[in-house]
């Protein structure tokens, strides 16, 4: 962690006036930059490269590229140092949110190829991790990743697409005596459903009576799943509160005691982080319910 915590939640340095609420990963990107460039030490180095690219090309007989050189790196050092102060202030915003939010942060983030999300693209990349209770009674992790897909065009070379994602992340194994596979996605095509269903391997798809949630999600269970426990799962309250509540990306998957619930994007705000964790938590306090009803000797004791 970049910043040492102070009690009460703030941060030393966080500001040039002192102790502040850290809100978003920005917030502290111009006090950061400015912290960094009133040290004679960073101007040392920017001028010193700039002076240097200056006189190798005066030095080759190009004192007009010499110049232009100087000027050019100069400011491609400032964006260094900008670059620098960006990511320092987006440490002291993530070290911020887990001292307020009683999480720990992860120095060396991993969370595994759990669910099929995290098995996508050609490589990935857990950018961060926030573990400890998620809600009450609930621990989990809050989790920055971001999977890449890599495509070569004929002549061999590639260019990267990069998706990111904020995940929930709760482990419940109670639930696998109930349910081991469920996927519940952005819908697509509507015509294309047939075609996709002729892929689905082990796995099915679940039709329910809500014309706009069959608008918003698709569902998926193992073709072994019991039928009636997956209904009582969607219950009617449970459909309408995915229909009308959780963000637009928001999506879901279970897989052998592994909860994933997601949103596209890197959320870089304590309001985001804080939704994201409210749906993604409301989804898990959900399924353990019903665990609770079908098993009452797996029931969790969790703040819902």
């Amino acid at each position: 962690m970049s910043e040492e915590a102070k009690p009460g939640g703030t941060f030393e340095g966080a500001s040039a006036e002192g102790e502040v609420a850290v809100t978003h990963a920005n917030q502290l990107r111009s006090a950061k930059f400015r912290e960094m460039t009133r040290k004679k030490s960073t101007w040392a180095w920017i001028i010193g490269l700039s002076v240097l690219a200056g006189l190798i090309f005066a030095g080759l007989g190009f004192p007009a590229m010499g110049g232009a050189a100087f000027v050019i790196v100069f400011l491609g050092s400032l964006l260094v140092v900008f670059m620098i102060a960006d990511s320092r202030a987006e440490d002291a915003f993530y070290d911020y949110y887990c001292e307020t939010h009683g999480l720990t942060r992860s120095t060396s983030p991993e969370i595994g190829e759990l669910t099929p999300l995290l098995r996508m693209g050609d490589k990935s990349n857990t950018d961060e991790m926030f573990s400890g209770e998620l809600s009450p009674g609930m621990d989990g992790n809050l989790v920055l990743y971001t999977y890449t897909e890599v495509h070569r065009d004929s002549d061999g070379d590639e260019t990267e697409t990069d998706y990111p994602f904020t995940i929930i992340h709760v482990e419940m194994p109670e639930i696998v005596q109930h349910m081991t596979d469920l996927q519940v996605h952005r819908a697509g095509f509507k015509l294309l459903d047939g075609i996709q269903d002729k892929f689905l391997g082990n796995m099915q798809r679940v039709t329910l009576e809500s014309e706009a949630f069959a608008k918003r999600f698709e569902v998926f269970v193992n073709d072994s799943q019991d039928p009636i426990w997956t209904r009582r799962l969607f219950s009617p309250s449970f459909i309408v509160w995915l229909t009308e509540s959780p963000p637009d990306s928001f999506a879901f998957e279970l897989e052998n005691g592994h909860l994933v619930a997601y949103v596209s994007r890197h959320m870089d705000s304590t309001e985001s982080l804080e939704n994201v964790t409210r749906v993604g938590t409301y989804v898990a306090n959900r399924l353990l319910q019903e665990v609770a009803e079908s098993s009452p000797k797996a029931a969790r004791e969790t703040g819902s």
